[in-house]
């Protein structure tokens, strides 16, 4: 009985001030869906198998939800937040948390973030968070393509219908599909009813996971990503039985 008492407090400590009871309602503009179920949270974090060792780089915070939880199980937390608003609520949340430097508070676009200039390494980090559904397929392709340090594993919250084309849940392959099973595992963990979040989106969301991030792909079957993709695009342009023996093979390789 007192070991839940104690975890329960650990997860209520934040008492709400003035300031933060000011918080300003969700910016449309930033496509900002607050996750208000500490369930879903926590599952979310559990999805990408996080050890005490772990460095996690976390998307989009908001109000912290995620933060919560994610402090509790890594070694660090880089939590990255572009409403300036949403940054001083967190700066006083967390204000232990920063002091101590286990919590680092980036006030920036994740789509510009460097993860070089935190010291994250290639495969040494983990990457968190409930993305705004628009910006799915750019975040995707910038931490996948695009940045040098690669993370080992993220684990996202993101609208339903995408997750299903990333796992292709109904076994039709997509250019979605390929080009993150070129990259890692994706899998689907769970769905998330619209009432999860304020507001509420109009669409259910889901956890994915993508996992064993990495690029030894392309090394081991001695092809660049640029060709890979000029391939796999001239591939779903044509049916099937007029690929080349190399698009087929490179295809099947990935959805085996």
């Amino acid at each position: 009985m007192r070991d839940e008492k104690q975890k329960k407090s650990k997860f209520s400590r934040f008492i709400p001030t003035k300031k933060s009871l000011g918080l300003a309602p969700p910016k449309r503009a930033l496509g900002q869906n607050f996750l208000r179920n500490n369930v879903v949270a926590k599952k979310l974090v559990d999805s990408a198998h996080i050890v005490p060792e772990d460095i996690v780089l976390e998307v989009g915070p908001g109000k912290g939800a995620v933060t919560e939880f994610l402090l509790a199980q890594a070694k660090k937390v880089i939590a990255v937040e572009k409403d300036g608003a949403l940054v001083d609520f967190l700066k006083e949340r967390f204000f232990a948390d920063i002091a101590s430097g286990k919590l680092v508070l980036v006030h920036d676009d994740i789509l510009s973030f460097n993860p070089r200039a935190y010291c994250l390494e290639p495969r040494a980090y983990v990457l968190v968070g409930a993305i705004p559904y628009n910006i799915t397929g750019a975040f995707l392709k910038y931490f996948l393509q695009k940045v040098a340090t690669v993370p080992k594993t993220i684990s996202l919250i993101i609208q339903k219908e995408v997750a299903e084309r990333i796992v292709a849940r109904n076994k039709k392959e997509s250019m979605l599909s390929i080009s993150i099973k070129a990259y890692g595992k994706p899998r689907y963990v769970e769905t998330i009813k619209p009432g999860n979040f304020t507001p509420s989106p109009k669409v259910d969301s889901a956890i994915v996971t993508i996992e064993d991030i990495s690029k030894d792909f392309f090394s081991e079957n001695d092809i660049s990503e640029e060709e890979f993709f000029k391939l796999v695009r001239a591939g779903f342009a044509h049916k099937r039985k007029f690929l080349s023996p190399l698009q087929h093979d490179l295809l099947n390789m990935i959805c085996d």
